[in-house]
């Protein structure tokens, strides 16, 4: 059973196998993450305070800036991969981010708050958003001191939460000082990219992407294990087998550019998943849904299993 959930994840991910939405059904949709055309891209965008640059990763258009802000700069890594840097590999990032907007993860799930229900705040009491905080920031801050940007007239530094403060870090410095491996990776994937700019090779970036994306996981997952209390047992189990489900994607260099994400997104939850929803068979969710949400479970068991 656990061979047949690998399968059926590996096929979903097959660009090819995945026939059940062509290439007409996803330019229909939305193709980039809301609010994508209001999202700042570039530094300069970004407010100047005290000689600093100043982003709040917790307003989801900041954050979503910081992701277009990325793909801007390193879009001439990708010109030979599709028109208007739609080959870019970065792109499953904001799209997952995205998607978690949409379908309201990174809204407060104690609604102790109203953070994320009726504007831009995201909430550091949402699993999800904690999360995702080591795969935009982390990555941002390395290509930083990658010199993705090149030489940057000021300091870069991130608002902290309300909450849990100790829980993130919040410049190149402060990352670098609590975080050095985790930097390495996300620096190393974007040094690959500018020291094989004349030979690029695609498989090489995305080993190196992956590998970072893995790596951000892996140490984000035990820091926020707590957080997944606030959320219902089948929101909690999906959002645990979805960070187990990474390791095998990674291992076949899915690519994340933008056709390939958009395709692949459409088999996951457009909701967030609560109380009463069983597997295979929750209300509203396609049987293509329904089938790679339990295969993703079936994939995390038997990894527990086998250690």
């Amino acid at each position: 059973f656990a061979i047949k959930a690998l399968l059926i994840v590996v096929v979903v991910l097959n660009p090819v196998a995945a026939t059940a939405q062509t290439d007409t059904d996803v330019n229909e949709g939305d193709v980039y993450p809301p609010l994508w055309d209001f999202a700042p891209e570039n530094l300069q965008d970004f407010p100047v305070e005290d000689n600093k640059i100043v982003i709040n990763p917790w307003n989801y258009r900041e954050r979503l800036g910081v992701y277009k802000s990325l793909l801007k700069a390193s879009a001439k890594y990708f010109t030979a991969f599709g028109s208007q840097n739609s080959g870019n590999i970065l792109w499953g990032l904001p799209l997952q981010h995205g998607w978690q907007f949409r379908t309201g993860r990174l809204a407060d799930p104690t609604s102790g708050t109203s953070c994320g229900y009726r504007d831009l705040c995201i909430s550091v009491r949402s699993w999800w958003s904690c999360m995702n905080y080591y795969l935009s920031i982390i990555p941002f801050l390395g290509a930083v001191e990658a010199g993705l940007f090149g030489e940057v007239q000021y300091e870069i530094e991130m608002l902290p939460p309300e909450e849990q403060k100790d829980d993130f870090c919040y410049s190149v410095a402060d990352c670098r000082s609590r975080i050095p491996n985790l930097m390495d990776e996300w620096k190393a994937y974007f040094e690959v990219n500018k020291y094989t700019f004349s030979s690029f090779i695609l498989d090489d970036a995305l080993h190196y992407m992956w590998k970072a994306h893995v790596a951000s996981i892996a140490y984000a997952l035990p820091k926020f294990q707590d957080s997944l209390k606030y959320l219902s047992d089948p929101e909690a189990n999906f959002g645990e087998d979805w960070a187990n489900a990474v390791d095998f994607i990674a291992a076949t260099h899915f690519s994340t550019d933008l056709q390939n994400t958009n395709k692949f997104q459409a088999f996951l939850p457009q909701r967030m998943l609560v109380e009463g929803d069983v597997l295979p068979s929750i209300s509203g969710f396609s049987p293509q849904q329904n089938k790679v949400l339990l295969s993703l479970r079936a994939l995390n068991k038997a990894n527990q299993l086998t250690g």
